[in-house]
């Protein structure tokens, strides 16, 4: 044995003693509590016998279980640590004494969840799983308001609800809630940790998982932690990035991108109370963690945990490719923030292995492989699939599909258990992020083409429907993101503003077309709350304050209840949309031709304007074929030399009987199934 393994070695079981510890006090505590029993009747062998039972139940369904996982990643979780922090072992220590801790506060529902999950690790990447994204004030007010809104989501086929965030931050310094000033703590107006208890223990009863943001890379200004710093507290201060001088900041700025060069430029902030510069890569408000600082991940993987214990099911790691800074570097997706993730991964197989890591990263698919780490040691669950989000408002645009296939076909190529969390539209602006090497090619120059569509999705174009606001434009360069609803971009509200019962019929074509796309693809499909009826811009924000800088907040407005409660009328918006959805999600929900592990191609169209895609399982094929165009559309398809027939319908059509020619219809979408 090498030196090296003899030092891991002993680290290890150094580290093991202290579990090893807290099960033998846990074995006397329940011996004790035995013999020290008040029930006179039974013979005191008799209370003997059911001790030893009550140890052994004890040991192997809760610390024993908790001691297995430990032991089988506790050796790689400290090779990883001391990798980052070298010679931090009594960091490391604390870190694991902490890991037992949240696992003994861990609710037994939950305990019995993770054994469940752990039978069935690929659980998420079934067919069942629908979700939605939802502000919880502007959807129900309050925590206890979602607990009285659970029956919609239900009947809305809603069975994953990522509640957008809701930890405590200050008003008006808030960055949408992504600026936490204290993680233990809800935003007073929604409620308290008590109610976000009980909202989660409800949605469990209901098979409900929930998603909550994690904001890694900063805290708030107004974080306890800040506070300190800005006290003059050193030790606070190494939690942070602070340099007197502007020194190293100016080299940091040499090669690091600014995030919002428009309404936050550059990467530092001068305090002149301290006379220091802190980094904030986003906005001055929020300071960027230290994560060279070990009591940093430690407190930071606390947090988490303490969420996890709430009754989490999916932490949404907000910002992933950020977290690590070193200088020389462009400060993004740094080897080091692998390391960070994939402690993270280990500590919630360790302590609450039911639980899922979703990273947001917004790359390329290709590039997108690295976060999800590799088989032997992944890193996160799930992933974001935003290009693809770009990518389709783009097609929506150009009526070409080509980028779209092109990206479609990087995705179905990574391994099966890479998990997508697919969306049409969230919270957050669009940024023209696309592949524009590839489009190039077809004459499509970056710049321009950004332009392009930027003024097609404000509606500035003749040939386009569509209305919203660019968000942090850029007066030097004239780059611009986008900021509307899926309904708005559709150009569903213009057609309401002008009584045009043509345009309304279009736009909700569009709109489903592109649902059935978004339902077609393997992963967990999210809906942004609002889009399930249909619902418009809210332009009422540029009336507040407080929101009027933001133009984010055009496709954040409060949810109308008024609208869904017409969801069952055909004759509205919102029934013809919320009908048309609910079609297609029962659709997906009902075969397991759409969970993750089916076969699924790109398929020729000979038709620029036409995307077709085909899953196939060992007793079944579907295909999709998606029209972007506002014009009917002819397809060739050879696959159809075999019978389908329409999935949604039981009898066999002529339409789709062999067909050589099929003409699709504007924003037309056929799933079809073999006979």
């Amino acid at each position: 044995m090498t030196t090296q393994s003899k030092s891991r070695k002993v680290r290890k079981n150094k580290t093991s003693s202290l579990v090893e510890a807290k099960i033998q006090q846990k074995k006397a505590e329940q011996s004790k509590k035995a013999v020290g029993s008040k029930e006179t009747v039974k013979t005191y062998s008799a209370m003997q016998k059911e001790t030893v039972v009550q140890e052994k139940s004890f040991v192997k369904d809760s610390t024993l279980i908790y001691h297995e996982r430990f032991q089988a990643r506790v050796d790689e979780l400290k090779w990883l640590y001391m990798e980052l922090y070298h010679g931090a072992d009594a960091d490391f220590d604390h870190l694991c004494a902490s890991l037992f801790s949240f696992y003994e506060e861990r609710g037994e529902n939950l305990k019995q969840s993770d054994l469940k999950r752990e039978k069935n690790p690929d659980w998420y990447l079934s067919n069942k799983l629908i979700g939605m994204m939802l502000y919880v004030d502007n959807f129900a007010g309050d925590l206890n308001g979602v607990r009285r809104h659970l029956d919609y989501l239900a009947k809305s086929n809603i069975n994953y609800v990522h509640l957008m965030p809701l930890l405590d931050t200050t008003e008006g310094k808030s960055d949408g809630g992504y600026a936490v000033s204290d993680y233990r703590k809800v935003v007073e107006k929604l409620g308290t940790m008590e109610d976000l208890a009980a909202l989660t223990k409800e949605c469990h009863e209901r098979d409900i998982c929930v998603c909550l943001d994690y904001v890694m890379n900063h805290t708030s200004e107004d974080h306890e932690w800040a506070q300190k710093a800005r006290e003059g507290e050193k030790e606070y201060q190494d939690r942070y990035f602070f340099y007197d001088d502007y020194g190293i900041p100016a080299q940091f700025e040499k090669t690091v991108p600014e995030v919002f060069p428009k309404t936050a430029p550059g990467n530092f902030t001068y305090l002149p109370e301290l006379h220091k510069f802190v980094m904030t890569s986003f906005y001055p408000y929020q300071w960027d963690l230290n994560y060279w600082n070990p009591i940093v991940f430690n407190e930071m993987t606390a947090n988490l945990l303490f969420l996890a214990n709430k009754g989490i099911d999916i932490i949404r790691i907000d910002a992933v490719p950020y977290i690590w800074k070193q200088l020389g570097t462009n400060c993004r997706n740094l080897p080091q923030v692998h390391t960070i993730v994939r402690m993270l991964r280990l500590i919630i197989e360790i302590v609450c292995p039911g639980v899922l890591l979703l990273g947001e990263v917004v790359m390329e698919p290709k590039e997108l492989a690295p976060y999800f780490g590799t088989v032997e040691k992944p890193e996160c669950h799930m992933l974001y699939n935003a290009t693809t989000m770009c990518t389709l408002w783009h097609t929506v645009a150009t009526k070409d599909v080509r980028l779209l296939r092109y990206q479609t076909d990087q995705v179905v190529r990574l391994p099966k258990n890479y998990g997508f969390l697919n969306y049409i539209r969230c919270h957050d602006d669009i940024g023209w992020g696309l592949d524009f090497a590839f489009l190039k090619q077809f004459g499509m120059e970056e710049v321009a083409h950004k332009r392009f569509l930027n003024e097609y999705f404000q509606g500035h174009l003749p040939f386009s429907t569509s209305v919203g606001e660019l968000y942090n434009e850029d007066p030097v360069t004239g780059d611009a993101r986008f900021c509307a609803t899926t309904a708005s971009m559709c150009g569903i509200e213009r057609g309401c503003f002008e009584q045009n019962p043509d345009k309304i019929k279009t736009g909700i074509r569009l709109d489903l077309m592109l649902h059935a796309f978004l339902l077609f693809q393997s992963g967990i499909p999210v809906i942004y709350s609002g889009d399930e009826i249909g619902q418009f811009n809210d332009w009422s924000y540029h009336n507040d304050p407080l929101k009027k800088q933001d133009s984010r907040y055009l496709h954040r407005g409060v949810f109308s209840w008024e609208e869904a409660s017409k969801a069952s009328d055909p004759d509205t918006v919102a029934g013809q949309v919320h009908m048309g959805l609910d079609k297609l999600e029962k659709g997906r929900i009902g075969d397991h031709i759409f969970d993750s592990f089916a076969d699924v191609y790109t398929i020729e169209t000979h038709n620029q304007s036409v995307l077709g895609m085909i899953r196939i399982s060992e007793k079944e094929q579907v295909i999709g074929l998606f029209n972007f165009s506002d014009t009917p559309q002819n397809v060739w398809i050879t696959e159809f030399e075999e019978e389908y027939r329409d999935f949604f319908s039981n009898p066999v059509q002529e339409a789709l009987r062999k067909p050589s020619r099929m003409t699709l219809t504007p924003y037309e979408y056929v799933w079809a199934v073999r006979v």
